[in-house]
């Protein structure tokens, strides 16, 4: 028997007695790296509690970060690594089967040029006639179905993909793009991983992705099996910072394009200043973990005056 399942899931079928893990044999972990997320690690935890301590462990992960490796290290006894590493000159983020561009372009101005490209643009490289269907990432569920909607209403045949979709919606929808029924799919980071789409020529970010790991796997979507692929990503003139902490962490040297018509007129803002010491820019909203840094430390300072 095989259970495949999330940790939070799983354990919610254990609580209601729907199943028992006492008896597991192997133990397979998938997507290792996004397991490591906050949420997810103390579930996990939970999980490997109540598996018995003889089994076999087998652990995946397209990235390979020091946390990763540090779980390996807790989970597994003498394993055996399986590595597949980048060609010799090239780096794991940037595979030779998919041509990655970055385009400067004003927020405002993101979806007449995601339109464009699809449409075809000779200045910008872009073929109607071999671009059969594109995958476009976005920040939010609601920007997913914002812009599917204006592209639907350009004629361009196009539809949104996320998580708030009902499980049947969501196999419709992903089974029709495999079939080339929908030319473009607009979606949040769930179709960022586990998804499997043969011949996908073009992957875009219309929103820049959180982190550097992300951006892996985003474009991996394309340039699949052999085949040829290319990721374009938007550039706001906000996001510049962000963009180059991707490039920085992928080890990419890529020339922010900027096409005719849409040279970026918006103000470059001033880089955000870095908190604690980690240098980190994840977009424009502090994440959780920096909210709890400013919370701490404002709790510091308030006791130090009282």
């Amino acid at each position: 028997d095989f259970l495949v399942a999330t940790p939070g899931r799983l354990l919610d079928l254990v609580e209601h007695n729907a199943v028992r893990l006492s008896a597991v044999r192997h133990l397979v972990l998938d997507e290792a790296d996004r397991l490591l997320d906050l949420g997810f690690q103390d579930e996990l935890q939970r999980v490997l509690a109540l598996l018995p301590k003889q089994r076999q462990t087998l652990l995946f992960s397209a990235t390979y970060p020091d946390a990763v490796q540090s779980l390996a290290t807790g989970l597994l006894r003498d394993p055996v690594q399986a590595r597949v590493d980048a060609a010799e000159g090239q780096d794991a983020a940037s595979p030779q089967s998919i041509t990655q561009r970055a385009i400067a372009v004003d927020r405002a101005r993101r979806t007449q040029l995601l339109r464009q490209l699809v449409q075809g643009d000779t200045a910008a490289g872009t073929d109607p006639v071999t671009l059969e269907r594109a995958l476009v990432f976005v920040a939010t569920r609601h920007t997913a179905e914002l812009v599917a909607e204006k592209l639907y209403k350009a004629g361009i045949f196009a539809t949104a993909f996320h998580g708030d979709l009902s499980q049947g919606a969501r196999k419709e929808a992903l089974a029709d793009f495999k079939a080339k029924r929908w030319q473009v799919m607009i979606t949040t980071d769930l179709a960022a991983r586990g998804i499997d789409i043969t011949q996908l020529p073009l992957v875009v970010n219309y929103d820049l992705p959180r982190s550097a790991t992300d951006y892996v796997h985003r474009i991996g979507r394309t340039g699949r099996a052999g085949e040829d692929g290319t990721a374009i990503s938007f550039v706001t003139p906000a996001d510049q910072a962000h963009w180059a902490l991707i490039c920085k962490r992928n080890q990419l040297d890529l020339e922010l394009e900027q096409l005719p018509g849409f040279e970026p007129t918006e103000p470059v803002p001033p880089p955000p200043v870095a908190q604690d010491g980690n240098g980190g820019i994840k977009g424009r909203r502090p994440s959780k973990k920096d909210k709890l840094r400013a919370a701490a430390a404002e709790a510091a300072e308030s006791a130090k005056k009282n």
